[in-house]
């Protein structure tokens, strides 16, 4: 799974990086070190403009990370919807309306995974976190899925207060130094990806599923870094100290 991450780049950068013609300033998010589930996250996400055929705009969106589905009755479903498995996401009913017409992607520095440890002196077992990151230092492209839910308690559509736009990460099989700390991981895609993958006018779901291939195979390091990211209240580049 991917439970949490870090995400540093400012919106100017990443504006350039995935060529965003539109971002709202209003939006901006501080650096994290320590991106956890429920946070507002940045998303690239692409969306059609109204009345205007086949254009579509790019868009650089500060999303809430938890996917919580148009149908639910309740908004704290998205706690537990943060990663969204690549061999069932096409057919579970919560992602498949999403897969088909709301992708995104999730920019990245790295994420976090821990690893049970046995305490030589105490002989108790902790879990060390490692920091896993693509080793020439290049955004992670997070394949995500996102989604609105409109809030029955607010009468106008209006009203700010009236929708919640929340994503969710797609993850698979884990691969190189990923897969010696945990099984699953994100799936992050190649610049190649990136259009077909946005692109709402793609519907089709053989084709979609063709471009979630395993991500960043042999590019990918490890490191165990400090305990302090296990509390997701502590935030700051320290986190990303080496330990022995």
């Amino acid at each position: 799974m991917c439970g949490r991450y870090t995400s540093t780049r400012s919106p100017e950068d990443l504006t350039q990086l995935f060529q965003v013609t539109d971002w709202r300033p209003d939006e901006t998010l501080a650096p994290s070190w320590n991106v956890a589930p429920t946070d507002q996250v940045y998303a690239v996400l692409e969306r059609a403009v109204r009345d205007q055929g086949d254009e579509v705009r790019r868009e650089l969106r500060a999303l809430k990370w938890g996917l919580v589905p148009s149908w639910a009755k309740d908004p704290k479903t998205g706690s537990r919807m943060i990663n969204a498995r690549v061999e069932t996401v096409h057919e579970k009913p919560a992602y498949r309306r999403a897969f088909a017409k709301r992708r995104c992607l999730l920019p990245a520095d790295g994420f976090y995974e821990w690893d049970p440890v046995k305490d030589e002196e105490t002989g108790k077992t902790r879990k060390q976190p490692y920091f896993i990151h693509p080793s020439d230092g290049q955004v992670m492209a997070m394949a995500g899925l996102y989604e609105y839910w409109r809030n029955p308690d607010v009468t106008s559509d209006t009203d700010p207060d009236a929708w919640m736009t929340t994503c969710t990460i797609i993850t698979t099989e884990a691969t190189d130094a990923a897969g010696r700390v945990h099984p699953r991981m994100p799936l992050a895609l190649t610049p190649d990806h990136y259009d077909a993958w946005l692109d709402p006018h793609h519907e089709n779901t053989e084709d979609l599923r063709g471009l979630l291939n395993q991500p960043a195979d042999g590019q990918l390091n490890a490191r165990p870094v400090s305990m302090a990211v296990n509390n997701v209240r502590n935030n700051g580049p320290h986190l990303l100290d080496d330990v022995a």
